[in-house]
């Protein structure tokens, strides 16, 4: 740590990392010291755009860069593992992109890794930072809507052909799976936040439009911890493609929402101003960045370092979306429900 500030490493210059370079640049207390990349163009490229001092093409030589306290990993799923493992036993902490795993073990070598070096290992998961979703879990805690009885996801999207081929990792494993795990993470992770986890899932998924070796179209039965039924549906092949939607359903009313905020909020009362749910002090970058839920995870996790505590979201909290999604395809591989 330099001056105060935490100097972050990307590892992976690829199409998300531009997200993070203009987030970090945002927060007062972050610096954007270095950037791995084996494409030493697109290197060069990067360092340029964000004006970053280091660039190495190997991870090992990274790590050794006394400037370097945080590791942001924006590289295929597959690698996530691996690279936390050595970051953590550099004495650097994690922030990963999702999913942070393929598999719950995985996640749990991440997990073990950074617990074990007494370093914080944070998960890019940033829909839980938008003001919609804080105002309903708000409301939630306090059980505004009454138990919550029916509670379904809904994460349409739109990819063609063209996306796959331009990127042959694409709409394969390395790719952290289709519909399921490299899209609809974000949203089977807020459904099953807000209602206390998942407890069973029966799945069906296929392949029904394009060539690729993973789901392009899945509808998935779910128990969650609450007690509620409900259902999640994911698909690349909806076009126009929707905001990534979620319903709750309780014995008082019901709260919808998506990507652009509380479709519906009402009670047997009367309608419920969101605005006045909004959690307090939600920090806001002083000029403007791509996307404010982002900037709040790359604050939060500067905060986390600086503070010494646990980031917004944990290891262990992001493997909860893992195993759901891993038990998801166990269930449509095997045609049974699968308990957690």
């Amino acid at each position: 740590m330099r001056a105060g500030k935490i100097g972050y490493c990307i590892v992976g210059t690829g199409a998300i990392a531009p997200w993070h370079a203009a987030h970090i640049a945002a927060v007062p207390e972050a610096e954007l010291v270095a950037a791995v990349d084996r494409d030493t163009e697109r290197l060069a490229l990067f360092r340029s755009r964000f004006g970053i001092p280091h660039g190495y093409s190997s991870l090992e030589d990274a790590l050794q860069d006394s400037a370097v306290d945080v590791v942001i990993i924006c590289t295929p799923t597959t690698t996530h593992a691996a690279i936390a493992e050595q970051a953590a036993a550099a004495g650097k902490h994690v922030l990963s992109e999702k999913p942070m795993a393929l598999t719950p073990a995985d996640a749990d070598r991440m997990i073990a890794a950074c617990r074990g070096a007494g370093v914080k290992l944070g998960v890019i998961l940033q829909r839980r930072q938008s003001d919609a979703v804080l105002a309903v879990k708000r409301m939630l805690d306090e059980k505004l809507f009454g138990d919550i009885v029916l509670a379904s996801a809904y994460l349409k999207y739109y990819r063609n052909a063209a996306y796959y081929v331009e990127a042959p990792w694409r709409g394969t494993r390395t790719d952290g799976g289709g519909a399921l795990m490299n899209m609809g993470v974000h949203g089977i992770d807020l459904i099953q936040w807000l209602n206390g986890g998942v407890t069973g899932v029966f799945t069906r998924a296929a392949t029904l439009a394009r060539d690729i070796t993973v789901e392009d179209t899945s509808v998935s039965s779910v128990t969650f911890g609450n007690g509620a039924l409900g259902s999640i549906e994911a698909s690349t092949l909806v076009y126009p493609e929707y905001a990534t939607r979620c319903e709750l359903h309780g014995t008082n009313g019901t709260v919808v929402f998506d990507d652009n905020g509380i479709v519906l909020c009402r009670t047997l009362a009367g309608d419920i101003d969101p605005a006045a749910w909004r959690a307090e002090a939600q920090p806001a970058p002083a000029s403007g960045v791509p996307a404010v839920n982002h900037y709040r995870f790359l604050h939060d996790m500067t905060m986390a370092v600086l503070e010494d505590r646990d980031p917004h979201v944990t290891g262990e909290e992001a493997k909860k979306s893992i195993v759901v999604v891993d038990a998801m395809y166990r269930s449509a591989d095997s045609g049974r429900e699968i308990r957690l």
